[in-house]
């Protein structure tokens, strides 16, 4: 996660970062010092907003996509966790 000293900004802040990149045309960068953020920080929301718009790279992933991996990273982590208990049991009752 980030450090206790990132910086959030809001969603519509970002989407009217993203919308300033695209109304003018001038480089994400340039852009970025206007607004006085980090350009890494408006690079990635603007590659999120492409892909969101099916307009990004090949495999990359949707913000939808994204959330879904994370709550299945998650569903698959608690139920590791209940097969090993499981097993702990049957173990215990079997020996």
């Amino acid at each position: 996660m980030g450090s206790k000293y990132t910086k959030r900004y809001t969603a519509e802040f970002k989407r009217d970062a993203i919308a300033l990149v695209d109304s003018t045309g001038k480089p994400v960068t340039a852009v970025a010092r206007e607004l006085g953020i980090s350009s890494e920080s408006l690079r990635g929301w603007y590659r999120q907003a492409r892909a969101d718009r099916g307009e990004g790279a090949p495999g990359e992933l949707t913000t939808a996509e994204r959330e879904e991996l994370k709550r299945l990273r998650r569903q698959n982590a608690e139920q590791a966790r209940t097969i090993e208990i499981l097993k702990k049991a049957t173990a215990e009752s079997t020996g």
